[in-house]
Parts: structure tokens; sequence; C-alpha cells
């Protein structure tokens, strides 16, 4: 049985046997979200101005032979001469450009957000005047779902596609760099004249060609691996003055990194003068270690909150301001109305235990890294002044994996290439098009480990019924809070949906067979190259970075090589250092005093091998190495 997609593309869409209506009968699970009902009109949409932009450009493509005198028969050059103004005028003057501009887009995506960390989800504790405002001016999915943790989110959001088939389905460990040959949103985008830029997190590949610079990107500045601070980053960074990687490149910025990150994506949407800009802000807020200016914390003084719960909404309010400035400047800049805006979390909150019961969660069940609700349901708003209804909510299911094809809908892009989506697009339902639509389950899965195992941590969901890792079912109209494991009273449920998932699971699984893409060195697209234990491969499941590893690396340009690496604070002092790819072996003896060491040349040969660099005691212990910063050096 073959897993397939029932909406794979809007011609599946039809009143059929398996659908439902699309109507405010379906209270959003009982997370106080059913305040209006209402179905759109249907605003007028600019997909028919994208479309004859599109047909304009396939009928010029067409002429060029000719009127480049490259044909088998050329015309003329004094034909040409004229032919060409009356071709562009005919073709052209139907469609004012001024009158119907492409929209920009800007992609809001914040990091371990919880549903509940917001005003206007009943947070008691917090107020977030810029996203409550943005919530009344939205369109809102209230039945959105993202997967358990920030790496497979943002592939499905890269790609359109479940992360297991893109390689980046982990967090770390080689597990969290996504395959170049993925088509991503931003390559779509870039390639229909769009500018594109990239401020925040990425944490798909620190290193060609994986980067965001290599996936799509005219712009980045992000930071490394899987937030600032953490062992894939420059030692000592913090979320103040960090060091960030601009294009590629490392560079000091100064201030506290949202602050920086708007101010980057402010300047980017200035510049975007003479073409459309697609922007993805991509925060690591509110993400640990949860850093923030003391100041944020006096307002949650005497509520009898934990010591980290201020911390979290002390860079929700910073995040908060920042946001006011960035889609302040849209509305500044004249192109509010011209901009589509989307607002959602990479997975729930990353709780402290402690502190469990004092971070509001909208009385969700579970948290990040969780299949429960309150692991995988994040706020989707969705803002287009003039053509999506403020205010209106949307019950119907969908994923984070629909969001490419409907940016692709909204704005009128065909792309260059065709991914084979597991997504669907939901204009249809943002613009009110949709009265009915077909009752498809959706699939959500993360744990550690080098292969996915079946019904491990997943969830299969559809319009009325949830199945957790093939055991628990809950009816999430009746029960939204999951409290209720119904599984013996539906047992035909239970069979269907594991059916379901097992189809999905067997195609997830041959897809690319897990295996990490290598990552290159001595690439003239960077240089030099730098590893961290973000990236390398082991046999052991663990989330510290003590225990060696080994990089999957491909070499393309052999010759001799300047190896720095840099040990942990604590390493071993008693032992020896070891550098290895394949016949290319150094080592050296530890020095008391030394923390970073320097193979001025080492010879490496051409094409794929696993890289090592790990210290070894005198007892024949091993440990790995902080980072490894490989430089060609020139003949």
């Amino acid at each position: 049985m073959s897993y397939k997609s029932p909406l794979r593309s809007r011609s599946t869409f039809s009143p059929a046997t398996n659908h439902y209506p699309v109507s405010g009968d379906y209270l959003a699970a009982g997370h106080s979200l059913a305040v209006g009902h209402s179905l759109a009109v249907g605003a007028a949409s600019s997909r028919e101005v994208g479309g004859e932009i599109q047909s304009c450009s396939r009928v010029l493509r067409g002429w060029k032979p000719l009127l480049r005198g490259k044909s088998s028969t050329p015309l003329p050059q004094w034909t040409r001469r004229v032919l060409l103004p009356l071709v562009l005028l005919v073709l052209i003057a139907p469609i004012r450009a001024e009158d119907n501009p492409r929209p920009n887009v800007l992609l809001i995506l914040t990091d371990d957000q919880g549903y509940g960390d917001l005003g206007c989800h009943g947070n008691p504790y917090i107020d977030t005047p810029t996203m409550d405002s943005l919530h009344q001016e939205s369109t809102r999915l209230t039945q959105f779902y993202v997967m358990p943790v920030c790496t497979p989110t943002r592939a499905c959001l890269m790609t359109g596609r479940y992360h297991y088939r893109t390689g980046a389905y982990d967090t770390f460990e080689g597990r969290a760099m996504m395959h170049p040959e993925e088509y991503t949103v931003a390559e779509a985008f870039h390639d229909a004249g769009y500018r594109t830029g990239i401020f925040g997190k990425w944490h798909l590949g620190d290193n060609h060609p994986m980067r965001p610079i290599d996936q799509g990107f005219d712009e980045a500045v992000v930071h490394r691996g899987g937030g600032i601070a953490h062992y894939s980053d420059v030692p000592g960074n913090t979320y103040f003055s960090p060091v960030l990687q601009h294009n590629g490149k490392p560079e000091h910025y100064s201030g506290y990194c949202t602050d920086i990150f708007t101010d980057q994506a402010i300047r980017f949407i200035e510049a975007s003068k003479d073409d459309p800009f697609f922007v993805y802000f991509a925060t690591n807020i509110p993400h640990d270690p949860l850093q923030i200016s003391e100041s944020y914390l006096k307002e949650f003084e005497g509520k009898g909150l934990t010591p980290e719960t201020p911390r979290v909404y002390g860079m929700l309010k910073n995040l908060d301001e920042n946001l006011a400035r960035l889609l302040g400047k849209l509305d500044q800049l004249g192109v509010k109305d011209n901009t589509v805006v989307l607002f959602l979390s990479d997975n729930g909150p990353a709780m402290i235990r402690s502190d469990h019961d004092l971070r509001y969660n909208a009385y969700l069940r579970g948290e990040k890294k969780e299949v429960y609700e309150g692991g995988i349901l994040t706020p989707c708003f969705v803002r287009w002044p003039g053509v999506l209804e403020p205010g209106r909510e949307i019950h119907t299911i969908a994923s984070v994996i629909d969001l490419f094809p409907t940016l692709l809908e909204l704005c009128g892009i065909e792309p260059s290439q065709q991914p084979e989506f597991d997504g669907v697009s939901l204009a249809p339902l943002l613009n009110g098009e949709a009265t009915e639509w077909p009752n498809r389950t959706l699939h959500f899965q993360w744990h550690r480990g080098h292969r996915p195992e079946a019904f491990k941590n997943a969830a299969s969901r559809n319009h009325r019924w949830k199945l957790i890792e093939g055991k628990e079912l809950y009816d999430m109209i009746a029960d939204p809070g999951e409290r209720f494991d119904v599984s013996d009273q539906h047992p035909e449920v239970v069979e269907d949906l594991r059916a379901a998932y097992e189809a999905w699971f067997q195609e997830m699984s041959a897809e690319k067979n897990f295996e990490p893409h290598p990552i290159s060195v001595g690439s003239p697209y960077e240089s030099p190259t730098v590893l961290s234990p973000q990236d390398w491969q082991r046999d052991a499941v663990d989330d510290r970075a003590k225990g060696a590893g080994y990089w999957v690396v491909d070499v393309a340009q052999p010759g001799p090589y300047e190896i720095e690496v840099l040990l942990w604070k604590d390493a071993l002092k008693d032992g020896s250092l070891h550098f290895k790819l394949g016949e290319s072996i150094v080592s050296v003896n530890l020095e008391l005093d030394h923390q970073t060491y320097t193979f001025d040349s080492v010879t490496l040969p051409e094409g794929e091998g696993n890289l090592e660099c790990w210290v070894e005691s005198e007892s024949g212990d091993r440990s790995g190495v902080r980072l490894v910063t490989l430089a060609r050096k020139q003949n």
C-alpha cells in the first residue's frame, strides 16, 4: 500500500465522499479559539495577474529565437526591430504592473514559542500587543500543525515535503543537514525574480552545499547550528553582540540578537525597491539559553513565576517590540497592503519541569518533543490586507508542509521546478473559495537515532481523530485536550489510522535511506570549512558533544591543507590529539596550556570519506574536539 497525499494539487479538490464542510460548527478544540466562524465571500486575488505574467513570459520565450535571429529561419533585422516592440506592447498592455504588483512575502517563524505564549491566546502573564494586533488583522488557521522539534519543521517549511524525505529529520549529529537537491521555497521565489533574505535561524546545514546561500537566499544573516551559544557556535558567543554568519562569512555585530536580525531584515526590505521581496524572519527567540536584559524581567516580578519563565516572557516582549518595528516598516514604505505576512512557531514550548504549571500553555497537553497538541499545534496567522478577511478563523486541519504550495498560489508563481509536494495549497481555504475539503490524514514524528522507528513518538491526525504511537486514540472534536483514550471504543478507527501511518512510514523510510549528505571541503564556495559536533556522526544516541564522532566529507580539491583544531576547555591534557581522513593521519602530544593545535600541512585525498579528529588519553579513552577548521593551502 503506497502512501499518497489526498490533496497533492488543486485539481483533486471536489465534493467527494470523503470530505467535510469548512464551517464554524467545527469548533477549535477547547483552546478558547472559537471566536468567529464566518466564511469569507472571496476577496480578489492576484493569482490571475500572476498567471498572465507567467503566460506572457512563456510566449516571449517562444518568440525569442526569432526575435534574436537564432531560428533556423531568422527574420530580417528590420522586421525584428519593428516586431519586438509590437509584440511587447500587445502582450504587456493588459497588465499594469503598478496596479497589480506581485505581493511581497514576510514569513515569521519563532523558536520554541508555545501556543499559549501570546496574549491573544489567553496568557494571563504576558502582554504581546504586536502579535495580538497581527492576530486580529489576519485570517487564522486554528488547527495548524508542525513537527515536535525545530529542524524537521524547518525542512517541511522550506520544501513543502515531509522532513524524512529531505535528510533533515533531527536536530544534530548529521541529521540536521538538508539534502541540497531539495528545491526550496526560497529558490522558487528567487527564480521568479524575488529578492530573498533570511535573518535568524536556518538549522539545515552550516556548510556548503547546505547553507541558506546555497539554497536560494540572496542575503543571509544567521547563527550556526541549532542556536547561539550552542556547541556548533563560535566559542564564547552570547545573545549580546554575537558573531553571526553573513553570507557564509563570520561577522561581529553589536546589540541584542533579535534587534540585530530585525535591523538586517529592515535594511533588506528598504533595499528592495525594484523587485518584490521574500523575507524569512526566523528568530531564535525564545530558545535557550534564556539570555535577555534584566530590564525585561521587572514586569513579571510578584506574579509567582519561577526564574525561567520571566526570561522566556522577557525574550518574547523584546520580540514583540521588534515585530512592531518590522511590520511598521512595511506601512512606512507603503507596501503593507501588498505584503503577505505569515506568523507561526516551529514547535511547542520547551518547558522547565519545575515550572510546568506556571508557563501558560493554553491548556494543551504536552510540550516540545511530544506529539500531543502542546508539542505540535502552533499559531498560524496569515495577513494580506484587502485580500484575506481579517479576524476570520479556519478550523480545517493544516500543516507546515502546506505553506510552500500556498505561497506559490497566493503570489501567482509557477516554479521553475515542479516539487513533489506532500502539502497542498491552502489558498482556496484562505480566500474563501472552498466550502468543502477532503478529509486527509496528516502525520507527525520525531525521535533520536539514525533511523526512524515505526510508531515511536508518532501521531496521525484527520478531521476528527488523532492516533498516537498507534495505540492512543482521541476524538479531537469531543476531547481537544486529549484526556480520554477511546481506542477500545473505536477499534476500526485505530485500524484505519494505523494502516495510513504504516503506508506513510514505509514510503518515508525508502526515500533517502537517511544517509547524510557529505560536507564539501576545499570548495571554492566556502573557505575555510569549519566542522563542529553539530554535524558529526556517532553510533550512540546522545545530545551531548564530548564523545568522539566523525564527519562525512567530500574533498573537492585534493592537496595540502592547514588544519586547526580547537579543544573543549575541559579536554584531556595527558594524551594525544589525532586527525584522520583516508590515508592522511597526523598526531601530536597534548600540552597543558594549549587549547588550539595547528597541523601546518596535511595532504587530503579527493573524494568522499569519514574525517575523524579526537583526543586520546594514555589509558585509551577517547573524546571529541570542539571545532576543526580546514583551509586549503595555495601552491
